[in-house]
């Protein structure tokens, strides 16, 4: 007999009820975004085939920066409650769930299908919050050498450079990729996915400290890009000389900037370069949920020419919609990795859900290395 949703204790949730101008200032506001108390669910107000997940550890990602000052390219409806991904423990299951999971059982819950980036009923149950309802087809098994805090931003991580290096980038055994922002959620899974699908990655970033994590994880060699003044040096004499003067076959690049510049000299000739985002940009969107791009990034098309490159935008959210068959593959591939131990989630901070705003300061600060949590 399942336990009822109202003998589940009241906990917390982060609620954004206004958008601010910037990141920055979405952290700082007390009218903006904030924490409040949350009821348990009330089992009679969802549905037969739902779910009810208590809360271990939810993703702090860069979109959730990103969407709480309007700048995403999809804006939930306001007020909503921020965290993309997260994973916990079924509390109840609905009388139509099914018997895929299980009471206790550990589950990461799908943040397209669950949560403010999904579209459908289950979107106002963001992950920073102590409980989160889900349809029953939203859940997969944690694998056993994950833990919550891992577990919680493995999907959109890994999913993202599966896309962009797979599906899009079409990477192949012996190829050489370069992958920036490396220490990132996404740069660091890229690293892996790149040394699973045979290639030699050369990974960039601006901290020894950090760069000696992505080493860990698998990268054949490290490149300081930052010249100790912001800037950005220039790293193409590294990388042609890693590579005998040949170039990179593949560039994955989820920075943008003057480091996408620099990259289009780091290439052979017919090298694909794979926009995955502009994290050194992040005004490009006006704010404040009004479109326009005055701040978009460019890239010389004479360079893009005369070296033959194919330039491929890889939104693995956005392909997703528009074509649902991308998913499967990646997907099984990111879980059937994660149980087998070939990928290893990295999560270098976490602080309680009550310290949200700090969470979400050290991610956009980039104090973290790989994943950040706040766990309720």
């Amino acid at each position: 007999m399942t336990p009822s949703a109202a003998a589940l204790p009241p906990g917390h949730r982060v609620v954004v009820s206004a958008l601010a101008e910037s990141p920055p200032e979405a952290l700082d506001s007390a009218t903006s975004i904030a924490i409040e108390p949350m009821a348990a669910p009330d089992r009679a107000s969802i549905g037969p085939r739902d779910v009810i997940v208590a809360v271990r550890a939810a993703a702090v990602g860069w979109v959730d920066l990103l969407m709480t000052s309007g700048q995403y390219q999809h804006q939930p409806a306001l007020p909503y409650t921020p965290g993309l991904e997260s994973a916990g423990v079924v509390a109840w299951k609905g009388p139509e769930a099914g018997d895929a999971v299980g009471l206790g059982d550990r589950v990461i819950v799908d943040g397209l299908l669950v949560g403010p980036r999904s579209l459908g009923d289950h979107q106002r149950w963001g992950g920073f919050a102590s409980y989160v309802v889900a349809p029953a087809e939203a859940l997969h098994p944690i694998p056993a050498a994950l833990s919550f805090d891992q577990a919680a931003g493995l999907l959109g991580a890994y999913e993202t450079a599966y896309h962009a290096l797979v599906a899009r980038g079409r990477v192949q055994p012996g190829e050489v990729v370069l992958v920036h922002g490396a220490s990132g959620a996404t740069g660091l899974a890229a690293v892996e996915v790149a040394k699973l699908a045979g290639a030699r990655v050369l990974a960039t970033g601006r901290s020894e400290a950090k760069l000696a994590v992505v080493k860990d994880h698998g990268a054949d060699h490290v490149i300081l890009v930052g010249d100790g003044a912001g800037g950005v040096r220039r790293f193409r004499d590294d990388v042609k000389a890693l590579t005998g003067g040949r170039g990179v076959d593949v560039v994955y690049d989820p920075v943008g900037g003057a480091v996408s510049l620099e990259s289009l000299r780091c290439v052979r000739f017919g090298a694909r370069f794979l926009v995955v985002g502009w994290a050194s940009t992040p005004y490009v969107a006006r704010g404040l949920g009004l479109r326009g791009a005055p701040n978009a990034n460019a890239i010389p098309t004479n360079l893009v020419m005369m070296k033959g490159l194919d330039v491929l935008g890889c939104p693995a959210v956005i392909s997703t919609l528009f074509d649902p068959a991308l998913r499967p593959p990646r997907l099984a591939a990111v879980l059937r990795w994660a149980a087998e131990g070939a990928i290893r989630p990295h999560v270098s901070h976490g602080f309680p859900l009550a310290d949200f705003r700090a969470a979400l300061r050290a991610r956009w600060s980039g104090d973290v290395v790989g994943g950040c949590v706040v766990r309720p």
